[in-house]
């Protein structure tokens, strides 16, 4: 599978035409794919809990979801808006917290 299109700033992906925020490139590989298996079992965690229209479950699922996103860098302050100390403790805290 091709990268996707970046923007010249490198600061979001375009997808189907419409842009998303990148992830935080400064992320270390080992903990960005954790953070990713860890996004995508909460996104399954969704679906599971839609299906079982488990309101609760669903809630906490979608703030895994968030949290990883955060973590990523995706969603919250953006991460080219952070110094370096602040970049870590985001991945860092989303780790501890999703772990």
């Amino acid at each position: 599978m091709a990268e996707p299109e970046r923007t010249p700033d490198g600061h979001f992906v375009v997808i189907d035409g419409r842009r998303w925020r990148a992830t935080d490139p400064e992320i270390p590989e080992e903990a960005a794919a954790r953070l990713r298996g860890l996004l995508m079992r909460a996104r399954r965690d969704v679906g599971a809990a839609l299906r079982a229209q488990d309101s609760e479950a669903e809630r906490e699922a979608r703030a895994r979801v968030h949290a990883a996103k955060v973590a990523l860098g995706e969603r919250g302050t953006p991460w080219w808006e952070q110094d370096h100390a602040e970049r870590r403790q985001r991945w860092e805290h989303g780790l501890e917290q999703l772990g």
